[in-house]
């Protein structure tokens, strides 16, 4: 039958005001819209609002003649009495009948049976995307009950908005919220006996292991500065020393850090000072290492800011006429340059060693203060106390009336105290300190010298392996680290 005569078989007048779906092949595309006019003379139908591919036409009303027409489908039939409600296909095919339906033809072309899913269910096109049919689902949502459409809003423009939300959200998806799901029915789906099969499989392939104890799982991501090749087993105990016995320290990378006796780290002060490494080169190392220490102990970035000037930290420096305490004087020019207030005491001395002279020298150059009398040492806390009392050789200062004046000094501020170069353990230490910075490798120290620092001095490796010292650097990117007793 040619499509001219099924649209003389239509009355126009039953028509109207339905939504169909009209298919002009694969050049014109699929038009979806409400009928407005249908004439019999010319041919033609005309649907108004009319939705292209799913995208709303620019132009309100769209004429078809029957000759470009390839299928017609009803979508929503506004009025009740039309004849035929089915599909009406232009085509030679026919209309699908479901195989075993008990109900007749006659029944299933029922305006009753034309319902909102049955225009669902007739809407996959062949090569039609999905986008198209959820933007053509939404004409339907228009023929739901008052108790299904989306609550009015409160204002003139109610109807227009009630249209745009019909056409945004009603997507005819809820009628699949009524469905429950299968709790049982889909756990059923598991098959446990072939899951742990499978691990049982994987574990002996792998090697056995015992139950409860974790296989070591390869992480899925990696650090930026994380190698992840295969590397050799990592050797813990790089410094080997030549005597047994030692108080042995390790660092926070797990590294192994033996301490050396007093003889053997002069021996290798002496052999660093005849290859190039001089006493000068030595105090200003250490007074750079101490001095960045100090600063860290004294807030580091959230201390020293340009706000915080007027409270500029203040520290006690006490040292002797000796190598250490012109170590001490070194650390307090550094502070003093990155505006510490620094209050050096130091004894008057008839004669002193050369290098406490010209430390001084330089000290007096900035904005520290010198003091020989503990009078002139503050009453109140200070920040910080740095001990640079104490002598490696000579233990007779121990019974100096300067030396007990100024320790019982320390002792009683409430000030933390940082030991720069403590001696070692058997001499005596008469100002209990919280943290000591060693040099180069430490001393096996007492347990009053608090918790242990190292500081790397620039000795190269072949000067500890010329006083027998297998030496692998501990130090990794940074100049001074923390020991950790075992």
């Amino acid at each position: 039958m040619s499509a001219s005569h099924q649209l003389r078989k239509v009355m126009a007048a039953d028509w109207l005001g339905s939504l169909v779906s009209i298919n002009c092949g694969p050049t014109l595309g699929v038009y979806q819209g409400e009928v407005v006019s249908v004439d019999q003379s010319s041919q033609t139908i005309s649907l108004k609002q009319p939705f292209h591919n799913g995208v709303k036409c620019p132009v309100p009303e769209v004429t078809f003649s029957a000759i470009d027409i390839k299928e017609l489908k009803i979508l929503d039939i506004r009025k009740g009495h039309a004849r035929n409600s089915s599909s009406t296909k232009v085509s030679s095919v026919p209309v699908a009948v479901p195989k075993g339906d008990p109900r007749p033809v006659e029944k299933l072309n029922s305006p009753q049976h034309c319902s909102k899913s049955y225009g669902e269910r007739h809407l996959d096109i062949p090569g039609q995307p999905k986008g198209f049919r959820q933007r053509h689902n939404s004409w339907s949502s228009s023929s739901r009950g008052a108790n299904q459409a989306t609550p009015k809003k409160n204002g003139v423009k109610n109807g227009q908005m009630k249209h745009r939300d019909d056409e945004c959200f009603g997507d005819g998806m809820d009628d699949g919220l009524d469905t429950d799901f299968d709790f049982e029915g889909n756990l059923a789906l598991f098959d446990k006996a072939a899951v742990f099969s499978e691990i049982n499989i994987s574990e002996r392939r792998n090697g056995a292991r015992s139950r409860g104890t974790p296989q070591e799982q390869t992480p899925s991501r990696y650090r930026h500065d994380e190698n992840i090749l295969e590397a050799k087993p990592i050797v813990y105990r790089q410094i080997t020393v030549p005597q047994t016995g030692a108080k042995e320290y390790c660092t926070d990378s797990g590294l192994v850090v033996p301490s050396i006796s007093y003889e053997l780290h002069q021996r290798l002060l002496s052999v660093a000072e005849r290859h190039g490494l001089s006493l000068e080169r030595r105090l200003e190392m250490t007074g750079v290492c101490a001095s960045q220490m100090a600063l860290t102990l004294l807030g580091g970035p959230n201390r020293f800011t340009p706000k915080n000037l007027h409270q500029r930290p203040t520290v006690a420096l006490l040292c002797g006429p000796h190598v250490q305490g012109a170590q001490g004087i070194s650390c307090g020019r550094h502070l003093a340059n990155h505006e510490v207030e620094v209050i050096l005491f130091l004894p008057n001395f008839v004669k002193m060693l050369d290098s406490v002279t010209s430390e001084l020298t330089l000290f007096n150059k900035t904005s520290g203060k010198q003091v020989s009398s503990m009078k002139d040492l503050p009453d109140t806390p200070v920040d910080l106390i740095i001990n640079c009392l104490d002598c490696h050789e000579n233990t007779f200062l121990l019974d100096q009336p300067w030396y007990r004046t100024a320790a019982d000094w320390a002792n009683q501020n409430r000030a933390p105290v940082l030991s720069l170069d403590p001696p070692g353990r058997g001499q005596g230490q008469a100002v209990e300190a919280k943290w000591s910075l060693s040099l180069c490798l430490p001393l096996p120290l007492a347990e009053g010298a608090g918790r242990v620092y190292l500081c790397d001095i620039g000795i190269p490796r072949q000067v500890f392996q010329e006083v027998g010292i297998k030496y692998i650097s501990p130090f990794g990117c940074k100049f001074v680290i923390p020991l950790h007793s075992p």
